[in-house]
């Protein structure tokens, strides 16, 4: 692990240390990131798989632009690629700079750092428009196979060919007949309408 460089000299180094349970300890990044040159270090004990981490968001509220977020590993902010482009763009927007002790590859105060997190976000939006494509592909696919996406019909056919009779041949009112079938008027409504259009 690396201390603090020359060239940060003037700025304010924010700490982020996180263990999964309550039973371990934080001691050996809380050492790491003092002698990395932090002023204040926002401890947590929570799972990186849950998204409410108070300290999280306490830290990156306090951010000023010139900051630097310093963690001992990646894995200790973030739980996935994405999630840490989202972090590392809510330091940016913040006017600060984000690096790892354990990654030296992944420093944001440094033209370097900053190129790596600009081809993690393009890998992860490639990543984005593949999956999109393949769902789309995966629709067409089973909508050619005949299998149709949406909530289930309110009413089956049976349910609006009865619907039909008791209005046409019983006479029996619209509301009556919803209450039958245990369906809003509305919804009676536009069932009746699909059928006579074919839908």
């Amino acid at each position: 692990m690396r201390g603090r460089p020359d060239s940060d000299a003037g700025s304010v180094f924010l700490g982020y240390a996180r263990v999964s349970t309550q039973g371990q300890a934080l001691d050996q990044q809380r050492a790491a990131l003092v002698a990395a040159g932090c002023v204040r270090i926002f401890e947590e004990k929570a799972s990186g798989a849950h998204r409410d981490r108070p300290e999280l968001a306490r830290m990156l509220d306090h951010l000023r632009a010139g900051d630097v977020v310093t963690i001992a590993r990646l894995d200790r902010l973030a739980r996935s690629t994405a999630d840490l482009l989202a972090i590392a763009e809510q330091i940016r927007t913040a006017g600060a700079g984000l690096r790892s002790l354990a990654e030296p590859w992944a420093d944001t105060t440094t033209p370097a750092g900053r190129m790596v997190m600009t081809v993690f976000a393009g890998i992860a939006d490639f990543e984005r428009s593949l999956i999109v494509e393949r769902t789309s592909a995966g629709r067409i696919a089973a909508k050619a196979r005949g299998v149709r996406f949406g909530p289930s019909p309110a009413l089956s056919a049976e349910q609006i060919a009865h619907a039909r009779q008791l209005i046409r041949d019983e006479e029996k009112p619209v509301a009556e007949v919803a209450r039958i079938v245990g369906v809003h008027r509305a919804t009676l409504y536009r069932a009746l309408d699909r059928k006579k259009a074919g839908t």
